[in-house]
């Protein structure tokens, strides 16, 4: 063949590879962008200004939030949702007329008869409203008239993985952003040298050990990392490898950071990954952590007064009493909302030993912590909210007064409390039926919770939103969601 020819082939040839070779690279660029749809930014570009950097949607009864999580479900039947006609129901099989067409979990399904069991501890009406609650929280008695007590709460989820992902993030599916994440996202930070959104862990006395819980459930999700919940740890290393190493000076440390910025600043300018800036914002935290953490966790100078109002447990490192207090440090610093997990309320079996055990964990702590706000002047602009992803069913679990009988999760109806900023002290919303079981009025779906706590934070749930894979993601999901404006002050 004529090497003229030849030499145009082999042209035509590369051409077609060269083409074909982009097409390639054009559908993977076009995939990225629908997976990632911030990474191909211009070079030099900063990542889009999130809305930390502007107002709220309107003024805010709430500048910061406490979220005093009861992970396992607390028996609201036992706690906070009675009426005296439940004695007179104690023993009588559960009506099919209450129970209908209802979700059962696998442990209950089976059983062959489901008896009512009333209210096994003694309960009072407190405060001028008369609220009933257990005598199993004798210090949550004493700030009735301060706590707003939602009766009617109810989620789809009648098990505990999608139901605290449920009522963490807004969705039973993980991957997506946890509360204090859309905070941290929609209001930015108060101060500079802490993390916006901190985790506190403990386990209960009542169930040793309680259901698992997973960093997820404070994760950012497809938000920028920088929102995620940092997780500070009890004893002398709150934060995994915070301080220098030995022979580091924080003047090397400094050094080293400024040149690491350099390099990924670099980095961010040739591919415009908005992770990258994150990474950055990562590093600088924790070196001004280095000094904020340590002075956080130093309770030397809390006085005895405040141990005594707390708890004897409030002196041990990790213990939900020690955390509370913990958390009343992390608000006066200007935190903007801290998240409490404490485990073991799952009382499947045993519930008579076991939950007088967790609510002595949680009791005199968490009014505590109501009381110290308020005597600060820090109630008012704090909102604190009680409570658990699902309740538990007034028919026995096991045989009818056996020592290992308990209750089983109930998602149709349960009962948190909230209190502080932007709420009405001193009253109960929401009722249900004779057996605790089904919601007469003023229903409250996880959804309006969590739009109602965005409200007291200045923030209208609605325009709250992140663009991810094509589709304005939101706290409150695509569902309808309220504010239940009946319990705003």
């Amino acid at each position: 063949m004529n090497p003229l020819w030849l030499s145009r082939l082999q042209q035509l040839e590369s051409r077609r590879a060269f083409l074909g070779r982009a097409t390639y690279g054009l559908g993977r660029m076009a995939l990225g962008a629908m997976l990632f749809p911030t990474l191909f930014g211009a070079k030099g570009q900063q990542p889009a200004l999130d809305p930390s950097f502007r107002a709220p949607h309107f003024a805010p009864k709430a500048k910061q939030a406490i979220y005093l999580f009861q992970s396992g479900g607390p028996s609201h039947v036992d706690l906070f949702d009675y009426k005296p006609v439940m004695r007179d129901l104690h023993a009588q099989e559960l009506p099919d007329s209450i129970r209908g067409n209802q979700r059962l979990t696998g442990m209950t399904s089976g059983q062959t008869a489901y008896p009512v069991v009333s209210p096994m501890w003694e309960m009072r009406p407190c405060g001028a409203h008369r609220t009933w609650i257990s005598d199993l929280l004798p210090h949550t008695q004493t700030i009735a008239d301060d706590i707003c007590i939602v009766k009617s709460m109810y989620t789809e989820a009648i098990n505990h993985d999608p139901a605290i992902t449920f009522i963490n993030t807004g969705n039973q599916q993980i991957g997506h952003a946890s509360l204090g994440a859309w905070l941290s996202y929609g209001l930015g930070n108060l101060n500079e040298n802490l993390p916006a959104y901190t985790v506190l862990l403990s386990q209960g006395t009542g169930k040793n050990p309680g259901q698992p819980i997973y960093h997820r459930l404070w994760g950012s999700g497809y938000l920028p990392s920088s929102h995620q919940g940092v997780l500070l740890r009890p004893g002398a290393n709150p934060v995994l490898y915070l301080q220098n190493p030995p022979g580091v000076t924080p003047e090397q440390r400094r050094r080293l950071l400024d040149d690491l910025g350099e390099l990924n600043q670099i980095q961010a300018d040739e591919v415009g990954d908005p992770e990258i800036h994150t990474r950055i914002d990562a590093y600088e935290m924790a070196y001004r952590m280095q000094t904020s953490v340590p002075d956080l966790t130093d309770l030397s100078d809390e006085p005895d007064a405040v141990f005594e109002l707390y708890g004897p447990e409030s002196r041990k490192p990790g213990s939900y009493a020690a955390n509370c207090l913990l958390s009343r440090r992390l608000i006066e610093r200007g935190v903007r909302f801290v998240q409490l997990f404490h485990r073991g309320w799952d009382q499947h079996i045993a519930i008579q030993k076991q939950l007088p055990a967790q609510c002595r964990d949680v009791d005199q702590a968490s009014a505590a912590l109501v009381k110290d706000l308020k005597r600060r002047g820090l109630l008012d602009e704090t909102l604190v909210v009680w409570g658990g992803e699902f309740g538990r069913t007034i028919f026995s679990q096991g045989a009818l007064g056996h020592e290992n009988s308990g209750r089983d999760h109930h998602g149709r109806c349960f009962s948190i409390w909230m209190a502080g900023g932007g709420i009405k002290p001193g009253i109960e919303y929401g009722v249900t039926d004779d057996f605790a079981y089904n919601i007469l009025e003023n229903p409250v779906h996880i959804r309006d919770l969590n739009a109602t706590i965005l409200h007291c934070m200045g923030i209208d749930h609605n325009r709250l939103s992140y663009s991810f894979r094509g589709l304005d993601q939101k706290l409150t999901g695509v569902e309808e969601a309220h504010v239940v404006r009946d319990i705003l002050a």
